[in-house]
C-alpha cells in the first residue's frame, strides 16, 4: 500500500478511468474514506519537537500561530494582521466571532461533540480539544506543569493527533489531487437513488462551500446560529425580557440568511432546524433577577427546542414566515427554493402536532402551498416512540450528538478526556461514541425507530444530521439500517461520499 494517499489515489484512478464499472467500483472500495481528511487539510513538519500539550483530536489538520487566550484578544491580534490560535478552557456561542478568523483552535475541556469541535469542524479549521494538561490560572496564565505558555508565543497544533507544539512551522497546504474528483464522481454514481449525502450549513457562505464539496443539500440548518456574536443580544430580549418586539428584528435577520442558503442550495433540500440552542448559551455574561429566573443547573435538559417553541409560540411562527418570505422571493427572483422545517427535541406526539400546527398557520400567512414538516429524532422516546411521530411527521431525522448523550448519559462537552479517554485506554470502550456510533445501543434505538416509523408511514423519508453522519464507520450502518440521507459538516462531505458508496458496494 502506498503511504502517501495523493500517490495512491492518482494510481488507483490511473488504473480505472479507462476500464469497466467493475474496475471504478473496485477503485472507490480501495481508498479509504478516512484519508480524504488528510488531502483536504494542510499538515505541519515539526521534526522531532515533543508535544507541549495533548488532548482529542477534534477537527482534522494543521494550524500554527501566535497563542492567544480570550476571544477578544484574539480579534485584536488578528486585526493587527497576525496568525492567530485560540486557546482557552473552552468555547461558547459568544466566541463564534473570533473563532472564525482564528487559524486553529485548543480547549482544555470539551471532546468530539463539544461545541468548539462541532464549529471548527463545520468551517475547517484545525482543532484540540480536552487538553487536560493545560492549566488556566485565575491570573490569565496558561501552564503546563512548570512551564508556561506566554501569550502571544507560537504554537502549532495537529487536529489529527490532538498534539500541540511550542514554535511556528510552516503548513504544507497543497490541496488535494484532481483524481479525487474523479472518483468521487464514480462514488456518486453508485450512491443515485440510494443514499444521498447532505450538509450541515447555516448561512451562505458554508451551503457555498458544501455544494462545491459535492453536497446534495441541507440536512440541517441551524438556525440559533444565525444569532450569535451581537445578535445574541435579541434571543435575550425575547427570552428574559420578555420583550416580543425583538422578534421584528430577528425576522429581518432570518429572512436574509434564509434567501442566502436558499440561493446557495437552490433546486435542492434544505432542512431548517427551528431554534434549538440551550438558553445558557445566549444568556451567558447576564446578571440580575431575570437572568437568574432562566438559570439551569442542565441546560441541556432544560428549556430549549420545542419546549421553547410551545410555551413561547410566536418564536416559531415568526421562523416560519421568516421562511416563508425567503422562499417567496427566491421563487420571485426565479428560484427553486426547497425548503423544509424540522421541529427539535421533540419527545412526545403532541409537542410535535403543537408544534407542527403553529409553524403551518405561520406558513399560509405568506404562502398557499405548506412546507414539509418534521421532527428531529434526539431523545431515546422520540426513538421509541417513531411511529406515532410518523403518523404528521414528513421526514425524521436522528440528531446523533444528544441521542448519544441522552442515551449513554454521557455529557458531549466535559467527559470526553476524563472518562471516555480513559474508558477507551482500559478497554471498557471500544471507541468514543460520539465519533463512531454506538450501534448496540444508540444504534438499536435507530434501528427500531426505522422499522416503526415506516410501518406506520411507508417510503418515510429519513435522514440523520449528526456529527456521525460524516464518520465512515457510522455512515455504513446508516446505510444498512436504510437511511435516505445522512448529513454532516461540509469539510466532511467528501469523505461521507465515498464512505457512502463503499457501504453499497460492501452489501
Amino acid at each position: 500500500m502506498v503511504s502517501d494517499p495523493s500517490q495512491q489515489l492518482i494510481g488507483l484512478v490511473a488504473d480505472a478511468k479507462d476500464g469497466d464499472q467493475t474496475a471504478k467500483e473496485t477503485a472507490v472500495a480501495s481508498f479509504d474514506a478516512s484519508r480524504i481528511d488528510d488531502l483536504l487539510h494542510g499538515a505541519a513538519d515539526v521534526g522531532d519537537t515533543a508535544a507541549f500539550a495533548t488532548g482529542i483530536g477534534a477537527s482534522p489538520g494543521a494550524a500554527s500561530g501566535r497563542a492567544y487566550f480570550t476571544a477578544d484578544a484574539a480579534m485584536d491580534a488578528f486585526d493587527r494582521g497576525e496568525m492567530v490560535v485560540l486557546v482557552c478552557l473552552e468555547t461558547s456561542p459568544a466566541d463564534e466571532g473570533a473563532m472564525r478568523v482564528v487559524e486553529g483552535i485548543v480547549t482544555g475541556r470539551g471532546g468530539l461533540a463539544s461545541h468548539a469541535a462541532v464549529v471548527a469542524r463545520g468551517w475547517g479549521i484545525p482543532a484540540v480539544c480536552g487538553a487536560e494538561t493545560l492549566d488556566f490560572g485565575a491570573d490569565g496564565t496558561v501552564r503546563v506543569g512548570a512551564d508556561q505558555l506566554d501569550e502571544g508565543a507560537e504554537v502549532v497544533l495537529d487536529g489529527a493527533t490532538g498534539e500541540v507544539f511550542l514554535g511556528g512551522a510552516q503548513i504544507d497546504a497543497t490541496g488535494p489531487p484532481a483524481e479525487l474528483e474523479i472518483l468521487l464522481g464514480w462514488a456518486d454514481e453508485i450512491c443515485e437513488g440510494r443514499v444521498a449525502v447532505r450538509a450541515n450549513a447555516d448561512n451562505g457562505e458554508d451551503a457555498t462551500r458544501a455544494r462545491d464539496f459535492g453536497a446534495k443539500g441541507i440536512g440541517l440548518c441551524r438556525t440559533e446560529h444565525q444569532f450569535m456574536g451581537e445578535r445574541a443580544a435579541l434571543v435575550q430580549r425575547f427570552v428574559v425580557d420578555g420583550d416580543d418586539s425583538a422578534l421584528d428584528e430577528m425576522f429581518d435577520h432570518q429572512r436574509a440568511d434564509f434567501v442566502d442558503v436558499l440561493e446557495a442550495m437552490d433546486g435542492l433540500p434544505v432542512t431548517v432546524r427551528l431554534l434549538d440552542a440551550p438558553l445558557h448559551e445566549f444568556l451567558h455574561g447576564l446578571s440580575g433577577p431575570a437572568a437568574d429566573k432562566f438559570h439551569e443547573a442542565n441546560p441541556m435538559l432544560g428549556f430549549r427546542g420545542v419546549r421553547l417553541g410551545i410555551l413561547r409560540p410566536s418564536l416559531y411562527a415568526m421562523q416560519s414566515r421568516a421562511l416563508a418570505e425567503a422562499v417567496k422571493q427566491r421563487q420571485a427572483d426565479g428560484g427553486d427554493p426547497q425548503a423544509e422545517i424540522m421541529i427539535p427535541l421533540v419527545g412526545t406526539f403532541t409537542e410535535l402536532r403543537e408544534a407542527t400546527t403553529t409553524v403551518l398557520e405561520a406558513w399560509a400567512e405568506v404562502l398557499d402551498t405548506p412546507p414539509i414538516v418534521g421532527t428531529m429524532v434526539e431523545t431515546p422516546r422520540a426513538a421509541l416512540v417513531a411511529g406515532s411521530l410518523a403518523e404528521i411527521a414528513g421526514f425524521l431525522s436522528f440528531g446523533t450528538n444528544d441521542l448519544t448523550q441522552l442515551t449513554f448519559g454521557y455529557s458531549r462537552d466535559d467527559l470526553e478526556a476524563t472518562v471516555i479517554s480513559p474508558y477507551i485506554e482500559k478497554g471498557v470502550l471500544p471507541s468514543s461514541p460520539f465519533g463512531s456510533l454506538d450501534v448496540e445501543g444508540v444504534g438499536a434505538l435507530v434501528t427500531q425507530a426505522v422499522a416503526s416509523s415506516r410501518k406506520s408511514k411507508p417510503g418515510l423519508k429519513i435522514g440523520v444530521c449528526g456529527e456521525h453522519g460524516g464518520d465512515p464507520a457510522s455512515i455504513r450502518f446508516f446505510v444498512d439500517a436504510g437511511l435516505d440521507y445522512v448529513s454532516c459538516s461540509p469539510f466532511r462531505v467528501p469523505a461521507a461520499r465515498l464512505a457512502a458508496a463503499q457501504a453499497i458496494l460492501a452489501e
